[in-house]
């Protein structure tokens, strides 16, 4: 395996993932990450995205029709709005004894398990209500 070098891109982007909360698109953290180093390509984001995640120190997770970026975390659930795309960890406790159950009723060998709750924020309900 050939050692990476942790270049200043990757460490820029990194940043980014790690002091956003959001839950942020490729497209977002190459936006922001241009905001910073305005000579810093599209390319460049997308490849270090792949070799973060590669390296375990960022997670990406498909939610709905978009890729998104995050630190890596304890395993959690996402609610993600339906208006306006908004992405927000769920405030709930990861619920183990599903893995367990289905482990239990298959003989699967369940590693994880991922579950998006989708639905309207408070944000766009009190726009709603305006």
């Amino acid at each position: 395996m050939k050692l990476q070098r942790n270049t200043k891109q990757r460490q820029l982007i990194y940043s980014i993932i790690s002091n956003r909360h959001d839950h942020p698109t490729a497209e977002q953290i190459y936006l922001e990450a241009k905001s910073k180093n305005a000579k810093i390509s599209r390319s460049t984001v997308y490849r270090n995205l792949n070799i973060l995640v590669s390296q375990g120190k960022i997670i990406q997770t498909k939610l709905l029709t978009t890729d998104r970026f995050e630190a890596v975390a304890k395993e959690h659930y996402h609610f993600v709005c339906s208006k306006c795309d908004a992405v927000f960890d769920a405030p709930i406790d990861y619920n183990q004894t599903l893995n367990n159950s289905l482990a239990e009723k298959t003989g699967f060998v369940v590693l994880k398990h991922r579950l998006i709750f989708e639905g309207i924020c408070s944000e766009c309900l009190k726009k709603a209500d305006n």
